[in-house]
């Protein structure tokens, strides 16, 4: 992802979150960038519209391809069903969609928070984390003194989490003129100015268009529907004193349909050179047609007619929604144009040169698993086939493409389980281990030779689904097993390593998880398989593990725990964690390790800078090395339950092969995603040893 911009408002309707938001767009293109827009969420209001008015405001006024935003009805229905995370995973692929010409930044729209859709500050939350974006807070003063207004600002920032960075500023909109000190008032509060809009009446004029839109009026003359409203009056009075104090260029003149001297008085100044907005006659009378007639002398002069009396149609004109309408394409370019002028442009530049490196969070990460593994059309097979969440992965794999998923069990009792689940298995394969299990004797024997493995013994083995898998898997009938649901740990890796054997220049079998923390995925190593690794085996792990999150995105910079940070502390364990990474160190000098460090120091930016201040790890880590499986497991299950963490594994790493193994705790959800890690595996099991062949 480029650097991404998540523009909110820090107030409810009425900041102009739009025309600021394109107006970012369009001072990024003035400086040369390479710039994407995108409001992945539809604001509520919209829900009716066939086009969300941000996209059709969009493509009027800048070159970027912007993807139709999800609906409110998508929206509140994915919220009904508690699966926000696949909310926030569509939120990723509509940016993503967005960024199909690579800009070097991306400006996405929030949503204002509104009465009837309280969720909007959440799903703000939600995407600024999905999204790893940087926050642009949109305020307006409406009568509020410098110091209400940064106030009001900072309360919004701390509400949307905006810290450690995430806060890029604030922008003000319809800023009032005058000497007041608002850029003051954002720094003192901690907010860079970004920009300060000066309010202008004339980018708020609607047009006469709007004014129909708007109160439902009858068209008696349709005249110039374009002609901009600057100000309205109420000509109650008669005609000598309405020409003194409403004849004026760009004046609604709002009047009893009975005036009808008004409204030929209109026509007259039309004749006469004064181009009015319009006139707008009410409480429900019609002029003659002969009185009308007569106004055909003013051909532009639109003539309008509403039902309410007069005064609450002034109200009605004065209370009209002052957003830009999406297909006043003149307006649209003025606002915009006018909004990239107030910015900051050193600070959009400053941001343009910033090299900040982006986290990797967990919508983004199961979105691109997931497609990933719909691009590599992989065979998965499952041992544990008749059980009922491993049933309902494969249904899921099979309607989203993720994978050829086959189930092995009596095929009876899978269907009759996907009945009761009211899983469709359309695009499943069921194997049948009775029917097939006489054909892998004789290969099971070959590759056990060196252990003089007979025939009846083989054959008994073979009754282990997983065994059976895993000869498959080995003989190249499937590309990948997935097992663990209800088998341990070790049912699934013993046959693994009988069989498959580790990859070249690997030394032991290791695991690791994907803890998808709420802004970032961590990868946690090695917290299932080796108890107590020797010190070179945890190098080993280190480097594995390393290696295993840049081939899913993740940037590595490896922590090496400890119960003690650099030198603070002395001991055998320490000791062991220090030399392991200098063991990585020269191993791997491309890669970035420190250790011995506590998990504080690793994970939390202002302990690390205070313990290790010279570190390029500390704070920042994104693979944690644990010196052994008894704090390794812990540490993985307290982070996991405590803090309500998604951690997918143990995904193994060092085999010939692709295995994973599965929790026994398993959701369906775990299945699924462990299944598209073992495609992508799987994937680059075979390119290396297409690399190899060559």
């Amino acid at each position: 992802m480029p650097q991404t911009l998540l523009v909110i408002s820090s107030g409810s309707r009425g900041n102009g979150l739009t025309s600021v938001s394109l107006g970012l767009v369009r001072a990024f293109q003035q400086l040369r960038a390479r710039v994407g827009f995108c409001k992945p969420i539809t604001q509520p209001h919209a829900s009716t519209e066939l086009e969300d008015s941000s996209i059709a405001l969009a493509r009027l006024t800048t070159a970027t391809r912007s993807p139709a935003p999800l609906s409110r009805e998508e929206v509140e229905g994915l919220l009904g069903q508690g699966d926000e995370q696949v909310l926030q995973e569509q939120v990723v692929a509509r940016c993503l969609e967005a960024c199909a010409d690579d800009p070097d930044v991306l400006v996405v729209e929030g949503l204002v928070p509104v009465d009837d859709a309280v969720y909007g500050t959440a799903l703000n939350v939600g995407m600024a984390r999905a999204l790893d974006a940087r926050i642009v807070l949109v305020g307006s003063p409406e009568g509020r003194s410098p110091r209400e207004m940064a106030e009001s600002m900072a309360v919004a920032a701390r509400a949307y989490g905006a810290h450690d960075g995430a806060l890029l500023g604030g922008i003000l909109n319809k800023v009032p003129a005058g000497e007041a000190d608002w850029a003051g008032a954002l720094a003192a509060e901690g907010i860079a100015c970004l920009g300060l809009i000066p309010f202008s009446a004339e980018l708020a004029a609607p047009r006469i268009a709007e004014v129909i839109r708007a109160l439902s009026a009858e068209v008696l003359r349709e005249g110039d529907s374009s002609r901009r409203v600057h100000s309205s009056v109420v000509a109650a009075m008669t005609l000598p004193n309405v020409l003194k104090r409403g004849m004026t260029p760009g004046t609604l003149l709002i009047t009893p349909g009975d005036r009808v001297d008004n409204l030929i008085g209109a026509a007259l100044a039309e004749v006469a050179g004064t181009r009015l907005a319009g006139m707008l006659l009410t409480c429900g009378v019609r002029p003659p047609e002969e009185v009308l007639a007569l106004c055909d002398v003013a051909p532009g002069l639109p003539i309008l007619a509403v039902e309410t009396d007069t005064i609450d149609t002034a109200r009605a004109v004065l209370s009209m929604n002052a957003e830009l309408p999406r297909d006043d394409a003149q307006r649209a370019e003025q606002v915009v144009n006018a909004v990239a002028g107030g910015l900051e442009r050193g600070s959009l530049q400053a941001l343009l040169s910033t090299d900040r490196e982006p986290k990797l969070s967990p919508p983004a990460f199961r979105y691109s698993l997931i497609q990933r593994a719909r691009s590599l059309n992989k065979r998965v097979i499952l041992p544990e086939g008749e059980e009922p969440r491993t049933i309902q992965a494969a249904g899921i794999c099979a309607r989203r493409g993720i994978a050829r998923c086959v189930l092995v069990g009596e095929p009876a009792r899978i269907q009759t389980t996907a009945r009761r689940l009211g899983v469709d298995l359309d695009g499943v394969e069921l194997l049948d281990p009775e029917v097939v299990r006489g054909r892998y004797v004789e290969p099971l024997c070959a590759l056990r030779r060196h252990k003089n493995l007979h025939p009846v013994t083989a054959a008994g083995q073979l009754l282990d689904s997983v065994v059976l898998g895993t000869v498959m898997l080995k003989l190249g009938e499937v590309d990948g097993l997935v097992s663990g649901a209800v088998h341990t740990t070790a049912n699934t890796v013993r046959p693994a390593l009988q069989i498959l054997k580790t990859a070249p220049g690997y030394g032991l079998v290791s695991s690791i998880f994907f803890m998808c923390l709420p802004e970032q995925v961590l990868v946690y190593g090695d917290c299932a398989i080796n108890p107590v690794p020797t010190t070179d085996q945890l190098a080993d792990i280190a480097i594995q593990s390393a290696e295993s999150a840049a081939a899913f995105g993740i940037s590595p910079r490896i922590a090496m725990i400890s119960y003690s940070t650099g030198a603070s502390s002395e001991g055998e364990e320490v000791a062991r964690v220090a030399e392991a990474t200098g063991m990585v160190r020269r191993r791997a000098p491309a890669l970035l390790v420190d250790g011995p460090l506590q998990y504080d120091a690793a994970s939390v930016v202002s302990v690390g800078r205070s313990k290790a201040p010279d570190s390029a790890v500390a704070g920042r880590a994104t693979v944690f090395i644990f010196p052994d499986l008894n704090t390794g497991n812990t540490t993985y299950k307290a982070v996991q339950r405590s803090a309500n963490v998604v951690s997918m594994g143990p995904i193994l790493q060092g085999l010939d092969m692709p295995v994973n193994d599965l929790s026994r705790g398993s959701t369906v959800e775990d299945i699924v995603y462990t299944i598209a890690i073992t495609c992508i595996q799987a994937e680059q099991t075979a390119q290396r040893k297409a690399r190899a062949a060559r």
